[in-house]
């Protein structure tokens, strides 16, 4: 375990995501403004808004479960890279004068997930060779 952080680092890895994601449940399933705006540009008003918070709102659960937290930095790291490639082909770095917040939180959180998916991977690796079983090894030959 000589590449896991210690555990502070390893909380705050966890935290940050998980605090930014919950944070943005509250505009999303009150159908704030900005929101509505954003997902109305991609299309995909209101069911792409509330389906990424119930996603969103899954993830920060997993994240902040040690045992799942792996599982849970996957399924953020798959949410925030659609925000990501949105915000640099659709939406663009600044939306609505935001100044890029939405933009900077969401990168916060891909780099975040991206230090968890590393430093659980063993776990990873574990959970889908359990469910996989033979599958899993005849692929690895």
């Amino acid at each position: 375990m000589a590449n896991k952080p210690n555990k502070i680092v390893f909380w705050i890895l966890r935290i940050i995501p998980a605090v930014i994601l919950l944070q943005t449940l509250f505009f999303k399933f009150t159908a704030a403004e900005e929101s509505v705006y954003i997902f109305s540009k991609l299309g995909i008003e209101p069911w792409g808004r509330i389906a990424s918070g119930i996603v969103e709102l899954i993830a920060a659960v997993l994240i902040l479960v040690p045992f799942t937290t792996g599982i849970g930095a996957l399924i953020a790291l798959g949410v925030i890279s659609g925000a990501l490639i949105s915000h640099l082909t659709i939406l663009g770095i600044e939306v609505q004068n935001d100044h890029g917040q939405l933009f900077i939180y969401a990168l916060i959180v891909f780099i975040c997930c991206v230090f968890l998916v590393v430093f659980e991977k063993n776990r990873l690796i574990s959970l889908l060779k359990s469910l996989s079983g033979d599958r899993f090894k005849k692929l690895m030959l």
